[in-house]
């Protein structure tokens, strides 16, 4: 197995030997998500279009599974160059640049269709480029899913229905600022831990996309779903800037484009597990609370707002707001 030294040595002694016009090892590629995820699949497709359209002479090698350790040991492995590819949540970016905090912040987003069309557009494309003076080349966007409410006490339609709750959340105090500006208490804890919190009653719900309330089997301690679709923070795939400097023109036109073109590749598979995850649940009874007009919950957001864009990030969250939605 390839391990975190491994890939740091082989990187370095690779570095020097690009430089030399020698290296002939593939493109070593991280995805802390399981091998069948679809940020992994969609990374490979990445690898199997460039060896497609390269005759081979550019290769991938994906570690998936986290086989290199979690995304923030895999981070500085890509900022130091030992690791070429890696994708990765966009909080573990936002102290190395805070431009991408703003797609993870709440209501920012109209709906998936307006996130895509944001991060395809000029605001993605600044996003991705604040991220080059610090080592990293980003290449594209992957969906990360709208994150709702779910609690195992009461149906949720408006605000008031979230006082008193107890809401698990990330480790940051991002999220912890939006759900105690909601009314709720945020509680941090670990993910592997909140199915047995809620069934314990140590919280009352947490907040996550379709996929995972459904596959780590949430739903059955906390029926009632409600579709804030608070949040969308998108993945990103970035490349060592280290590599990516080493690439000719040509061959740095051949990765930009096959990252792009995994990214239907990826939302393809990613809005077929949403699809799945709905029909599972609905099978499994549960309640699901549309929200029509989701003014009352956004209204509740001025002071995160207040505290987290500075006037350096005010006109990107603009321009994301400002993004129209292509007709299908």
């Amino acid at each position: 197995m390839l391990t975190r030294r491994a890939v740091l040595a082989t990187g370095a002694a690779s570095a020097g030997l690009a430089a030399c016009g020698q290296a002939d090892r593939p493109l070593y590629a991280a995805d802390a998500q399981a091998v069948d995820y679809p940020t992994t699949k969609a990374v490979e497709e990445m690898g199997r279009l460039l060896d497609e359209r390269t005759g081979g002479r550019i290769r991938f090698k994906v570690f998936g599974g986290g086989q290199l350790g979690p995304e923030r040991d895999t981070l500085e492995m890509t900022m130091f160059g030992g690791l070429d590819l890696n994708r990765i949540n966009t909080a573990p970016l936002n102290p190395i640049a805070p431009e991408t905090l703003v797609p993870a912040l709440p209501f920012v987003f109209r709906s998936v269709a307006h996130m895509r069309a944001a991060m395809d557009g000029e605001a993605g494309k600044r996003i991705l480029e604040s991220l080059e003076p610090h080592g990293l080349k980003g290449l594209c966007y992957y969906d990360s899913g709208a994150r709702s409410f779910y609690n195992g006490r009461r149906p949720v339609a408006e605000p008031g229905d979230l006082r008193g709750l107890k809401i698990r959340v990330q480790n940051s105090d991002l999220y912890v600022s939006m759900v105690e500006a909601l009314g709720a208490n945020a509680t941090p804890m670990s993910f592997s831990e909140v199915y047995g919190a809620i069934a314990k009653r140590v919280v009352d719900g947490a907040e996550n996309n379709w996929p995972s309330y459904y596959t780590t089997r949430h739903f059955e301690v906390a029926p009632y779903y409600t579709l804030t679709e608070h949040v969308m923070a998108p993945e990103v795939l970035v490349m060592s800037m280290r590599r990516w400097r080493k690439l000719s023109d040509a061959d740095k036109a051949l990765v930009q484009q096959a990252a792009l073109d995994s990214v239907p590749f990826m939302r393809n598979l990613w809005d077929a597990r949403v699809a799945e995850a709905k029909a599972a649940v609905a099978a499994a009874g549960n309640e699901v609370i549309e929200i029509a007009d989701k003014t009352p919950f956004q209204a509740r957001m001025e002071p995160v707002y207040d505290r987290f864009v500075t006037p350096k990030l005010r006109p990107l969250v603009e321009a994301i707001q400002a993004t129209e939605v292509p007709l299908a």
